[in-house]
């Protein structure tokens, strides 16, 4: 497969290692060639590596099985996921999921990748929803959304949200870069 045609989540082998792609980039600087810069988790140690490829390099790609999981629960340095076709449980220890616990409240459901019976990475969606537990009092008819306060979501993921945002409401934060994308809409609720 060509470089250009990678993205995060496919499973390559470079230099006969097994690795993930956790980030691609697509990058063209000023009057230089267009060039790719991926990051990459190595199946076997854990271990993240950065690469840069051409844009016409050729990589051996290997197909990952996706399953449905369910985050059920913290227990030391792991986190216990259920396959919900099995019922399976899978330990997942806090080096192989990183940040994504951050996005990740109990009994949600997202992808994992596997290779065999391994787990290799979690798949988040662009977008989830989480509860605000700690913010400074919301300031009534503050409706500018570009002053940003400091706010504490319920799995602990830190992020700036607006002014008008209170403790206990939901609110949709982006899941590539932690930040705020809106509030939740409520079901029942229609937009005004």
């Amino acid at each position: 497969m060509k470089a250009t045609d990678l993205r995060p989540g496919y499973a390559c082998r470079i230099d006969g290692k097994l690795y993930v792609i956790t980030k691609f980039e697509h990058r063209t600087p000023g009057n230089l060639r267009a060039f790719i810069q991926v990051k990459l988790r190595d199946v076997n140690t854990g271990l993240s590596i950065e690469r840069r490829l051409a844009s016409n390099d050729e990589l051996e790609v290997t197909t990952l099985d996706r399953r449905a999981m369910e985050y059920l629960y913290p227990e030391g340095d792991s986190f216990i996921f259920m396959d919900i076709e099995s019922y399976e449980q899978y330990p997942l220890h806090k080096d192989l999921v990183g940040e994504s616990m951050d996005y990740l409240r109990p009994n949600s459901q997202t992808i994992v990748l596997m290779n065999g019976s391994n787990p290799l990475l979690i798949e988040l969606p662009s977008a989830v929803e989480l509860l605000v537990t700690d913010t400074e009092p919301g300031v009534k008819n503050a409706t500018a959304t570009n002053v940003m306060k400091e706010a504490t979501l319920e799995t602990g993921l830190k992020t700036r949200v607006p002014q008008f945002i209170n403790v206990g409401e939901t609110v949709k934060i982006s899941t590539e870069d932690g930040s705020y994308m809106s509030r939740a809409q409520v079901q029942g609720e229609s937009k005004k």
